[in-house]
């Protein structure tokens, strides 16, 4: 079993037609694949409360997809076992007036975490090369008319040189793309119509978005090849079982975040001389 996909090649060589949204990474027991999840669950929040302790790096969670793709569900069961206290979610939707007014990369840039805290985008500034080259007329009015090859090469160097300033500054980047096949996402989508409690889910938009399929699976495609850098690579997603893509996305932050050998602050010797006086009170008193 792998329950880890492997990062998406950084020699702008990869393909989609490659990766299968079916793939159960090995697993075929949904036992073994439920406690693969659970150990997962449990090993974050071991590791999240000695980033918080120690507040030397800070990750950001970068969740992409189409619509009905599970970046919901990933978040509520993958991030079940994190202190919500450190940890912050945000879904950039079509952009305010104010953010108009900014630069593409302002919104995310002010919603980062800090070092010690975790922070979930769910959808990110990869709308600005994903959403805007599939509908350009929702770029700035600035923009608009220079909706070619040009800038969106410009932004794809923009976000490499943005994600590569966080990282060395300890701001540890993890990108999830779920691959969710067509079909899977028709079963979803109707699913949400079927049960009364999940219409305020569907939007009409989903409906019109499959059929630009092609066109958006073509733009991710380009944009994953684009911006998946060795300090900032993409991961794909085999996104048509939820539970697999859970336990993917699981495996990748456990073992992504042992890699930074996080450790609790040490006290300094002076200080451990009078926290032994204090444990000698307290025994009195208790």
């Amino acid at each position: 079993m792998r329950a880890s996909p492997l990062p998406w090649p950084v020699n702008g060589k990869g393909s989609l037609k490659s990766c299968d949204p079916a793939d159960t990474l090995g697993f075929r027991d949904k036992r073994a694949a439920k406690d693969k999840l659970a150990a997962d669950i449990a090993a974050l929040s071991d590791l999240q409360d000695v980033l918080s302790a120690g507040a030397q790096f800070g990750v950001l969670v970068v969740f992409q997809g189409t619509d009905a793709a599970g970046k919901d569900s990933a978040i509520k069961h993958v991030m079940s076992g994190l202190n919500p206290q450190g940890v912050s979610v945000h879904s950039f939707k079509q952009p305010t007036d104010e953010e108009v007014r900014h630069d593409y990369l302002w919104r995310a840039a002010v919603a980062l975490p800090e070092r010690g805290r975790v922070g979930i985008f769910n959808r990110s500034y990869y709308e600005d090369v994903i959403v805007v080259r599939v509908h350009p007329e929702l770029l700035a009015p600035e923009f608009a008319k220079q909706a070619t090859k040009a800038l969106w090469t410009r932004r794809f160097r923009q976000i490499n040189e943005f994600e590569r300033t966080l990282v060395e500054n300890n701001i540890v980047v993890l990108k999830f793309y779920f691959n969710l096949s067509k079909r899977e996402q028709a079963k979803r989508l109707l699913a949400r119509l079927k049960e009364p409690s999940k219409h305020w889910k569907f939007s009409a938009q989903d409906i019109i978005q499959r059929k630009r399929w092609s066109k958006y699976k073509s733009v991710y495609e380009e944009t994953l090849n684009a911006t998946s850098t060795p300090w900032a690579p993409w991961y794909v997603i085999p996104a048509d079982h939820k539970r697999i893509a859970h336990l993917a996305i699981a495996d990748v932050l456990v073992r992504r975040l042992r890699a930074l050998r996080l450790a609790y602050p040490k006290l300094p010797a002076e200080m451990r001389g009078t926290l032994r006086a204090w444990m000698r009170q307290l025994r009195k008193e208790a």
